[in-house]
């Protein structure tokens, strides 16, 4: 039986081929997709963690995506936070979220308080801002974009001059001044958020506390960092784990037309030979039984393809662009592998069902 699945495969390549990349491409899909997704949220909890500090101040009612606040907290209530017990450095930041060239989030910093949520900035080359015109970028940004010390680069629809490279981790890729990013969005002497630093991690809850208690701050968004990144999961994300159930179902529907199509038509060639063996004395699931592993070979064959097509571009896009995040998980890739092939397996029972159901004599008198 295996030789003439083999064989009955071989005899129409290309159909096979097309097969084998369809679903494929299905695996592919789902792989790349979840991982971009899952990594650009891997990415931020890890450069929220690379800031350092113990506590986050925002607006009330503020969701745990980053850049979406605007910047409606008032830059004054800084040295009321820092006047509080525990209170190291309160940093004001704004996130902008802009779209051109590339999707990404600005940070608008003063460098003085912003510095003092430890580790501090390791400038690999250059230093701190010169100027109202300046930005620090990171290594990643530096050798995607082969940018230097000194070179200028458009942020915003404004020409600003590199004056430091630092090492990738502590929040964004790119930060101009507070007082620059204020004027270019309109945000005079306000913020996007505090980033609060404790003399103690231990005190977080008490200080917590104590920010909720100053008039006017009852109803602010205070939480602790690890409040903060729990938050950060697909299910606290408005839309992502839609984006991912639509994706895996596309990518199903994807494997499922083309296998059907694939054994629906296989079997119509093969009416005349499905009659020779019923004549011969093949049972009905003797028939089923050779459509069904024509098919899980098919899906075989396509997860593999898929799977090292994922591996490979994953690998490229991490060497060209080295600021993606690009999740791969082998949970993923057995969800995937399983996906495929339930997928193709339903879309053969139907043409394997219809195999099954003719008749010797009809068959063996089919043209």
């Amino acid at each position: 039986m295996n030789k003439m699945i083999v064989a009955n495969l071989v005899h129409r390549p290309i159909r096979s081929i097309i097969s084998i990349i369809a679903i494929g491409l299905e695996v592919t899909l789902i792989l790349l997709i979840v991982g971009l997704a899952y990594g650009q949220l891997n990415g931020s909890k890890q450069s929220q963690v690379g800031v350092g500090a113990d506590i986050m101040v925002q607006p009330p009612g503020s969701t745990a995506l980053v850049g979406v606040s605007g910047a409606p907290i008032s830059v004054k209530i800084g040295p009321i936070l820092e006047r509080l017990p525990h209170i190291v450095a309160a940093a004001p930041v704004i996130w902008d979220l802009t779209t051109s060239p590339t999707l990404e989030i600005i940070y608008g910093i003063d460098l003085a308080s912003y510095d003092k949520l430890t580790p501090a900035f390791h400038y690999l080359s250059g230093g701190p801002f010169q100027g109202p015109y300046d930005v620090i970028v990171d290594d990643f940004f530096s050798a995607m974009k082969h940018v230097n010390v000194g070179d200028k680069i458009t942020i915003l629809n404004h020409e600003f001059r590199v004056c430091g490279i630092v090492t990738h981790g502590k929040g964004a890729r790119k930060f101009l001044p507070l007082a620059t990013m204020q004027d270019l969005i309109g945000a005079e002497g306000r913020t996007s958020v505090f980033y609060v630093k404790l003399d103690d991690p231990a005190n977080v809850d008490a200080v917590v506390g104590e920010i909720k208690n100053v008039s006017g701050m009852e109803k602010y968004a205070v939480r602790s960092m690890s409040e903060y990144l729990s938050m950060m999961t697909p299910s606290n994300l408005p839309g992502f784990e839609i984006f991912i159930k639509t994706v895996v179902g596309i990518s199903m529907v994807i494997g499922f037309l083309v296998i059907f199509q694939s054994m629906y038509t296989a079997v119509m060639e093969r009416t005349r030979e499905i009659g020779i063996l019923k004549s011969l004395g093949a049972s009905k699931a003797y028939i089923v039984n050779v459509i069904l592993r024509e098919t899980l070979l098919l899906a075989v064959a396509g997860v593999a393809l898929g799977i090292g097509v994922s591996a490979l571009t994953r690998k490229v896009l991490l060497i060209e662009r080295p600021v993606l995040r690009l999740f791969w998980s082998n949970d993923w890739v057995l969800l995937a592998t399983a996906l495929a092939i339930v997928g193709a397996m339903a879309g053969a029972l139907y043409p394997a069902y219809q195999a099954a159901q003719k008749d010797p004599i009809d068959a063996l008198a089919y043209e």
